[in-house]
């Protein structure tokens, strides 16, 4: 009999993924596992494993059936040891598009009220202020506003169609991206460089890899601007945190707003969690009440793709 197995989950209930194991033939087990020896020792002999945040390694890989499945709830898969899952002869897919709309709706929002500067115009108020011009200076309005993006593939063209109403000038670096794609979304091309110098805000759309992992590090971060800002729904990787905390303590550039985090949820003695002008979210812009739907949904089918013997909808390419 195949076995279906979720290492962790943080929905209310798995009852889509185990409805269409089941109607399979297939057993199942749901598991909040949190390290990669527990997910190791629960996905043994599994034919499907379903991955949200734990960590599932080599050790993880070579105990799963070969030939087997395994599914990462979401848009990324970094917490998947892909060469071991090759090796073993697993298939890995996920599902990148089930939340597009949502995060581009977050990142949207957190740029737009960090650019008005509402968390500090909110305080200035609660602490007896009223002094708008003082406490927002410098201000740009947004049709002299440089909008960068560091990445521009499917999420940060979705943010880039929220923000056309605005008439931001709007630049971005992307090693995927062509001259002729650029213009016709309406967009500069430029190099990473010259994006960090010239934008007034960069929002970043970039997957972790070893090319952008800790790209936004205290010598480029110097290169901004004073009053930047920087908007993260992407990966925590791509910022040194400690570095970010301390331009922020030092003026070094004026703001952020970050959705991601290289631990999550953010440790207590995070550097971030005192650093100024910085707006956090606790790994929320994915959510919308559709958005869980549609992943389990998704996931539920791929279940059913899997023990027919076909490979996953969205599959990741060794």
């Amino acid at each position: 009999m195949s076995k279906v197995i979720v290492t962790d989950f943080t929905f209310p209930d798995v009852s889509p993924e185990e409805n269409a194991a089941l109607a399979e033939g297939a057993t199942f087990t749901a598991h909040q596992c949190r390290s990669a020896d527990e997910v190791a020792a629960v996905v043994e002999g599994a034919d499907v494993a379903l991955v949200q945040f734990a960590p599932f390694g080599a050790q993880a890989a070579a105990a799963m059936q070969s030939g087997g499945t395994v599914i990462r709830y979401g848009v990324g898969y970094n917490n998947i040891d892909l060469a071991a899952c090759a090796a073993n002869g697993l298939r890995v897919g996920y599902v990148p598009d089930y939340c597009a709309d949502e995060v581009a709706d977050h990142t949207v929002a957190a740029a737009l009220t960090m650019l008005r500067k509402l968390p500090i115009l909110d305080a200035s108020v609660r602490q007896s202020e009223w002094a708008a011009v003082r406490i927002a200076k410098p201000m740009k309005a947004f049709n002299k506003t440089v909008f960068g993006f560091f990445g521009l593939g499917q999420i940060g063209r979705a943010v880039l169609r929220r923000l056309q109403g605005f008439e931001f000038q709007v630049i971005a670096a992307d090693p995927g991206l062509s001259a002729e794609d650029a213009t016709s979304l309406g967009v500069t091309l430029v190099d990473t460089d010259t994006l960090l110098r010239q934008a007034d805000i960069v929002s970043l759309h970039a997957p972790s890899n070893p090319l952008t992992e800790g790209y936004f590090n205290a010598a480029r971060l110097a290169t901004m601007q004073a009053h930047a800002i920087i908007v993260n729904s992407a990966r925590g990787q791509l910022i040194v945190e400690a570095d970010l905390a301390e331009s922020l303590r030092n003026g070094v550039i004026a703001g952020a707003a970050l959705d991601v985090f290289h631990i999550e949820p953010l440790p207590a003695d995070s550097p971030l969690r005192d650093a100024p002008n910085l707006l956090l979210t606790p790994h929320a812009a994915w959510y919308s009440d559709g958005a869980i739907d549609r992943l389990q949904q998704l996931v539920a089918e791929d279940i059913t793709r899997a023990l027919r013997g076909d490979g996953p909808r969205m599959p990741v390419r060794f």
